[in-house]
């Protein structure tokens, strides 16, 4: 069914987006990795990676969201999977396919985490039984809060500005700062400075937002309009 206001443009909850935007797009953390495992490892090769593999990623987001959202509008929830119906097959395939994506991005950021233990507690040498041992605690503790909640909108949202927003607008920002030898008002400096600004309040506010106002979540329960026969298919309305 239509909802109401459901084209309205950049509503107060428009900053949480920011930040799950910028999770989406956030590989600091891998930079070094990928870098190293360049055939011919130098800035022409590096530059063409990523600027091929950020566009890509963004052209796939914006058709992903665009259509999902143009498909439910107001009833989409923060996982578009649960908008879709149980019988829907072509919907089941794309859960499988997102569960699988799962399992292979998974190790990449594992590969991150054990290598930054490594080098703050190990010197940057595991042995064999501390390279298991911490694989598999990495991976217990990441398994373990990821079943303590269902909702992935607000898991996003959370890691969007308390991670992402960090992580691309303010420490980058914040590193240059520091070590540019630029007069204060140069113009690099001030373009620093607004990002800096910028990323901050993202991140201020985005955790207020989140935490005031987080994303509704169905808790795997079916949509009402998944069952044509209901009477309140035809008299629903949005909730206030």
């Amino acid at each position: 069914p239509k909802s109401e206001n459901a084209w309205v443009f950049a509503k107060p909850n428009a900053i949480q987006a920011i930040g799950v935007m910028s999770f989406a797009f956030i590989c600091n953390h891998n930079s070094f990795l990928i870098y190293g495992s360049l055939e011919e490892p130098s800035l022409k090769n590096w530059s063409r990676v990523t600027h091929v593999s950020v566009s890509l990623a963004a052209v796939i987001s914006v058709v992903f969201a665009s259509c999902g959202y143009m498909t439910f509008t107001g009833y989409t929830e923060g996982d578009i999977f649960e908008n879709y119906c149980r019988d829907d097959n072509l919907a089941t395939f794309g859960r499988f396919c997102y569960g699988i994506t799962v399992i292979l991005t998974f190790p990449l950021e594992c590969f991150v985490t054990r290598e930054v233990i490594a080098n703050v507690f190990f010197h940057g040498n595991l042995s064999t039984v501390c390279h298991i041992a911490v694989t598999v605690v990495i991976i217990a503790v990441a398994t373990g809060v990821s079943l303590m909640y269902d909702c992935l909108g607000i898991v996003l949202e959370l890691n969007g500005v308390l991670s992402a927003t960090p992580l691309v607008f303010i420490i980058p920002t914040a590193c240059y700062l520091r070590l540019s030898k630029e007069r204060w008002n140069h113009s690099d400096n001030l373009v620093s400075c607004v990002i800096l600004a910028l990323g901050v309040l993202v991140m201020t506010v985005g955790f207020a937002m989140t935490v005031l106002h987080p994303q509704e979540c169905s808790h795997g329960k079916e949509m009402f309009y998944c069952f044509p026969g209901n009477v309140s298919f035809h008299n629903s309305t949005l909730p206030p």
